[in-house]
């Protein structure tokens, strides 16, 4: 994890987002490498606590999940307190025990929107995975094989939906593409933009 260590140390220096945390957000298209990233970025920054947004998503509710995410996760966070949430089951169509999240100096929150409006007030930093939205969506149904392509076909649909009404790459303030090895880190639009001093280069 060395290419991420430096990464890693700006992170710990930005200024707490959602209570005592500093809550950064790894979005991008379903199939982008957000959980791998996620997890390389978890281990540099010494085994942080990561959310999975597709424990929060639900068959019914891909991207309705906002309510849940505030009451169960950002509410306790922001008041310095463990989140519990109970995970969906994909198999089993039923949310399972709960779990619980601490108030860790670095949370990550990965998944598609965890980037949207209503989540952006409380992070310290917003990372859009940078890969192609059809390379992106083919390299998941690959990944999940072709039992569950009609579930595929219903969800880029509805990512379509949700990054039309509420994208998250324009606020992002890093850019992270992924390398044969490692990953390149790029000013995000919202850095550009003068929005924000977040530093992305590793020291």
């Amino acid at each position: 994890m060395n290419d991420l260590a430096g990464h890693a140390a700006a992170l710990r220096t930005l200024p707490p987002s959602c209570g005592p945390v500093r809550l950064i957000a790894i979005d991008g298209h379903a199939g982008s490498g957000k959980s791998t990233f996620a997890a390389r970025l978890a281990a540099a920054l010494g085994d942080a606590p990561v959310l999975h947004l597709d424990d929060l998503a639900t068959h019914d509710q891909l991207f309705d999940w906002t309510d849940r995410l505030c009451e169960q996760v950002l509410l306790p966070l922001s008041r310095g307190e463990c989140a519990r949430y109970a995970p969906y089951d994909w198999t089993a169509r039923r949310f399972g025990p709960p779990r619980t999240l601490e108030p860790a100096p670095v949370v990550l929150v990965e998944g598609v929107g965890s980037g949207r409006r209503t989540v952006r007030p409380r992070l310290a930093a917003l990372c859009w995975m940078e890969w192609d939205r059809g390379l992106s969506w083919e390299r998941g149904r690959r990944r999940d094989g072709p039992g569950l392509s009609e579930f595929w076909d219903g969800w880029t649909a509805a990512e379509e939906r949700h990054f039309a009404a509420d994208p998250s790459r324009p606020f992002a303030d890093v850019l992270v593409r992924q390398l044969p090895e490692g990953y390149e880190w790029l000013e995000g639009p919202r850095t550009a933009a003068g929005m924000t001093r977040f530093v992305t280069q590793g020291e």
